[in-house]
């Protein structure tokens, strides 16, 4: 196990979050489709269900994105910036089927400013373990999506199956034609 169950989870919501689009079939198209983000990736806490909150989520895109493909300094700072914001004060607590791990804000707190810190948390363990290199753009020609590699030997290059197996038959194509 390279990061803890809480950090795995926070991180793999953040790449699903980042990659997520504002185009049509967006996996964050409506309040239902958030709460059942929400509930694939287990959050907790306070959820507003409203047209305001799926906004304000879906403008933490950007930011993540950045925070997720910064350069280990740059991502030291970025996470730095976003926990002061938030004021976070880092606790332990176990809930649900999760044992002890790290929240930094209140559950009651907004979800966007909760997504923010629980990101900025999971990558204080990346940034600290010296993993930034789990963190890529997707290996893709017409793919600009974000990959985050928790494999043992580090051999995921593209953010999906479907980029793997586009790439692999345009390879075959271009073979075939050679």
């Amino acid at each position: 196990m390279l990061f803890t169950d809480d950090t795995d989870a926070a991180l793999q919501a953040a790449v699903a979050l980042v990659n997520s689009t504002d185009e049509p079939g967006d996996p964050l198209g409506s309040v239902d489709d958030l709460s059942a983000f929400l509930a694939s990736w287990s959050y907790t806490g306070r959820h507003d269900a409203t047209p305001d909150e799926l906004e304000a989520v879906r403008r933490l895109r950007p930011a993540l994105r950045a925070l997720l493909l910064a350069e280990r300094d740059e991502a030291a700072e970025i996470v730095n910036g976003m926990l002061a914001a938030a004021r976070a004060l880092p606790q332990l607590q176990r809930h649900d089927h999760w044992d002890w791990h790290l929240h930094a804000v209140d559950p009651d707190r907004p979800l966007d400013e909760r997504v923010v810190v629980e990101t900025a948390m999971a990558m204080v363990d990346v940034i600290r373990a010296d993993e930034m290199s789990r963190l890529d753009r997707c290996a893709a020609d017409d793919c600009d999506d974000v990959v985050l590699d928790l494999s043992r030997n580090r051999s995921r290059r593209y953010c999906s199956t479907t980029c793997g197996n586009r790439e692999a038959v345009a390879a075959y194509r271009a073979r075939q034609r050679g």
